[in-house]
């Protein structure tokens, strides 16, 4: 079955896809709210899977809320927390019912997150999980056992064009298309020259690139993230404009430099779409769309 996201992808429309975060606990309410609010506004809804190994309601979950709701999920898996037969299992339960886009990654290391004695499995890497959703499709699982009904997917990974040295990360991002990667979204950038170099170098593979925007709130923020977010560099005047922000102001700020951000993006037709990360204010995404001038009939 293709998905509505895929079939986006395919039309070669510019593409925009949010990132919902599902709560820690089981109250659903915000992040019902969330969904109802966005689900008409952009192509696909991310759900975050444990992000920054914090423990949270699951990606399966929020998922299925999603698909509920009528909007489009984008099931985040992480490589963290199941090894290899929890994975294949996760990802022919998200099949059955329907939930047909993922997204393949390795996971943050469990130190970073509130559950720091938690053991890490890393039975596979993101590349690899990638080959084994390939290698479901086929009627086989990593066994090399039959399946008894194959499931579908528009799956891909994830990309940090800003980072330093960025060759590694351009050895990784031919690793993940050769694992079979039909989007890749970035990571965080904010230098739209770095992102043009490395379009430059993307447009020879067979594959859509959604330029991942991050909502700055604050100057902190922006320091928090520069020192422990690896490829992630906010640069100095981003900074010094948002503390000089009237006070009250800096998310207005946040807002204003996203919008014109993913507006040149849009013009320049610089990549496929991006990837709106507006982290514990997903209320504010159609304000930031709004912002870039963009919109589902615009897009």
């Amino acid at each position: 079955m293709i998905s509505s996201f895929k079939k986006a992808l395919d039309s070669g429309k510019f593409v925009v896809t949010c990132e919902v975060a599902p709560p820690k606990g089981i109250n659903l309410e915000k992040v019902s709210r969330h969904i109802d609010l966005l689900k008409d506004k952009v192509d696909g809804m991310n759900i975050t899977d444990h992000q920054s190994s914090v423990m949270r309601f699951p990606s399966i979950g929020g998922a299925l809320l999603v698909k509920e709701m009528g909007g489009e999920p984008i099931l985040q898996m992480t490589c963290r927390d199941r090894n290899r037969l929890a994975l294949q299992a996760e990802l022919l339960f998200a099949a059955s019912r329907r939930i047909n886009n993922v997204l393949c990654l390795t996971g943050d290391s469990v130190m970073l997150g509130d559950h720091k004695t938690a053991k890490g499995v890393f039975d596979l890497d993101s590349s690899q999980l990638l080959a084994a959703v390939r290698t479901l499709e086929k009627g086989k699982d990593l066994g090399g056992n039959d399946l008894e009904g194959a499931p579908t997917f528009c799956a891909g990974a994830i990309v940090t064009p800003e980072a330093n040295p960025v060759e590694p990360q351009l050895i990784k991002f031919e690793k993940k298309i050769e694992a079979g990667a039909e989007f890749i979204q970035t990571q965080a950038v904010y230098d739209l020259d770095k992102l043009k170099d490395f379009m430059s170098y993307a447009r020879q593979f067979k594959v859509k690139i959604l330029a991942g925007i991050i909502l700055l709130t604050s100057a902190p923020m922006a320091r928090f993230m520069n020192k422990n977010i690896a490829g992630v560099n906010v640069p100095q005047p981003l900074i010094d404009e948002i503390s000089q922000a009237p006070k009250g102001g800096a998310l207005a700020k946040g807002i204003e430099i996203a919008g014109p951000m993913i507006s040149r993006i849009h013009s320049e037709k610089i990549c496929d779409g991006v990837h709106i990360m507006a982290i514990g204010k997903e209320e504010l995404v159609p304000e930031i769309m709004a912002s870039a001038g963009v919109s589902p009939a615009s897009v």
